[in-house]
């Protein structure tokens, strides 16, 4: 499935962009990569857990997961209060700049582990035992924006539903063989603004142009 014409990944990507309005869902990436880059471009990551600061961490990212499906049917998250991010916020704000800077353009074998490392630590939170990979993928998009996010319409399209070292080899083959496309596609995707409803000048990363092609295109596959 993976093998797409560049006018299939222009029209995918396209397509996506259009749901992408100040007051739809889509646009809760947008607020939640802001916040979150914010204080990484601003070299404050640690006061994301600060006790100021961490429960408007805890409600961005969860508000976030919300619009993205994560609190609804048999999810564990549904049962719990934002209070329950509060140990992976801890996580995120731990993360060194370089971790901050993976993307599929870098999907070395060592940034691979690494991307798959913070996956493990999210499980072993005592909390968080339960986590799948589409919740944690969801995360590390919407925080990061280093990996595409595994849920069920990028699976289809896609056509690896996991999370792991051979999932994310294929995403960093799919991207060296559209690197045109994908770069020029994303030198003119910019994040909205939720004060102004503008674009800002914070560009999406090239796994989040991965993830909106492929989750496209699992649409098509689911009907």
């Amino acid at each position: 499935m993976t093998n797409l014409t560049a006018q299939q990944i222009r029209s995918n990507a396209k397509a996506f962009r259009e749901h992408v309005k100040p007051s739809e869902r889509d646009a809760s990436f947008d607020y939640c990569f802001n916040y979150f880059q914010r204080f990484r471009e601003e070299g404050r990551l640690n006061e994301l857990k600060a006790p100021g600061q961490v429960q408007e961490s805890c409600i961005q990212l969860g508000f976030y997961l919300a619009s993205w499906g994560m609190y609804r049917g048999r999810a564990y998250l549904l049962q719990k209060s934002a209070k329950i991010l509060e140990p992976i916020i801890g996580l995120i704000a731990d993360q060194p700049p370089s971790f901050w800077e993976i993307d599929v353009h870098s999907y070395s074998p060592e940034n691979i582990q690494r991307l798959l490392d913070f996956k493990r630590e999210i499980v072993s939170l005592r909390e968080h035992k339960g986590a799948s990979d589409t919740l944690v993928t969801k995360i590390m998009l919407g925080v990061f924006g280093n990996v595409p996010a595994f849920d069920t319409y990028f699976s289809k399209g896609f056509g690896y539903p996991k999370f792991e070292k051979v999932s994310l080899e294929r995403v960093a083959d799919f991207y060296r063989d559209n690197t045109q496309i994908i770069d020029e596609y994303r030198s003119v995707t910019r994040t909205i603004d939720f004060n102004t409803g503008q674009e800002t000048p914070r560009l999406y990363t090239r796994a989040k142009i991965v993830d909106m092609v492929f989750f496209i295109e699992g649409e098509k596959v689911g009907g």
